[in-house]
């Protein structure tokens, strides 16, 4: 593995629709180039018009902070909510791969790996990541593709572990994205979702914060986001010095999930646009119908992100009354209820 830290310089913009990601490792300087095609000047123009955030660029300053130690949280990650050592022998899609760390996680655990996003940006990120762990590597390819586009995801194949983190509520149709997210499922393959939490008075306000970041000019968006921090900064301080605990472990780099940093998932939550949210009870409504098995749940008592990891079921199968059960009974299959 690579240890080299790369220091990014900027993403440019090409007139061909391509994101280039210049790095300097060790003195010399590269390049990743992503091949995004149209995604580049439907995404340019809704950032533009303030309807998106730019998740990529975010994500370009993590992989200044990425370390073995997040690598390996990432993997820990995958492991404990698959229940699984490794991922030899399977095929994982990467649905809006973001920084590309899940992606370099399941491929160091064996998997063949697809990633996709909707970002270039996100795309070079990813591009950088396998330049710098596994050059040439043939089992992990990586491209630009939208899961709102059923035909791109129709032309995938099938995979037995389909990923989504904190991804469909972004779409800006989560809905669809739920159904679409289907496409490529092998039948028992496993759903991996995280899906932000509805809060019957937070998510209104949160979503009033997230559009006036994106839609807001650049030296107005730090003044929200100085704001912002600092109400949490002080409301996590009071909540930590009523429950006697350390005020500074919630920012430390081996108390974050998934590898992640706290900053740079700060700004992804303030900046985060389009937002959508949903219960647990309704994502859960959502995909038993459609012959689903709840696998494991880790529902978000606040705003953040509740996970699910569904299996697709080789028969129609229904949830028996036993809160959380993996006990199952075949049922004649139920017809697919529509969304408005």
């Amino acid at each position: 593995m690579a240890t080299a830290l790369a220091v990014w310089d900027h993403v440019q913009t090409l007139s061909a629709g391509c994101a280039t990601v210049k790095v300097t490792t060790q003195g010399r300087e590269t390049s990743a180039e992503a091949d995004c095609g149209l995604f580049m000047s439907t995404h340019s123009q809704e950032v533009a018009s303030g309807e998106r955030f730019e998740f990529g660029r975010n994500w370009q300053q993590f992989l200044r902070a990425l370390t073995p130690q997040r690598i390996a949280q990432a993997e820990d990650s995958l492991r404990t909510m698959l229940g699984v050592l490794d991922l030899e022998g399977s095929s994982f899609l990467d649905a809006g791969c973001g920084s590309g760390l899940a992606s370099l996680a399941a491929r160091q655990l064996g998997a063949r790996v697809h990633s996709f996003d909707y970002d270039p940006q996100s795309v070079a990120c990813t591009q950088e990541l396998k330049r710098r762990y596994a050059p040439d590597d043939p089992l992990w390819t990586i491209e630009a593709g939208s899961v709102l586009d059923v035909g791109y995801l129709e032309s995938l194949g099938k995979f037995d572990l389909v990923y989504s983190w904190g991804v469909l509520h972004h779409t800006g149709a989560m809905w669809p994205a739920m159904e679409n997210i289907i496409v490529p499922l092998t039948a028992g393959g496993r759903l991996f979702l995280a899906i932000y939490n509805h809060q019957r008075y937070w998510t209104w306000w949160h979503t009033c914060v997230k559009r006036s970041y994106v839609s807001a000019p650049r030296p107005l968006k730090w003044l929200i986001v100085g704001a912002y921090t600092s109400f949490e900064v002080t409301k996590g301080l009071v909540k930590d010095l009523v429950l006697l605990r350390n005020p500074l472990a919630r920012y430390r780099q081996e108390t974050r999930p998934r590898g992640m940093s706290w900053w740079h998932d700060t700004l992804d939550w303030i900046g985060g646009y389009p937002f959508e949210t949903a219960t647990a009870s309704q994502v859960f409504d959502f995909y038993q119908p459609r012959g689903f098995v709840l696998e494991r749940l880790d529902v978000s008592s606040g705003h953040g992100c509740s996970q699910f990891v569904f299996r697709k079921a080789l028969e129609h199968w229904v949830w028996t009354n036993q809160p959380y059960s993996l006990a199952i009974v075949p049922q004649p299959s139920a017809p697919r209820p529509s969304i408005d």
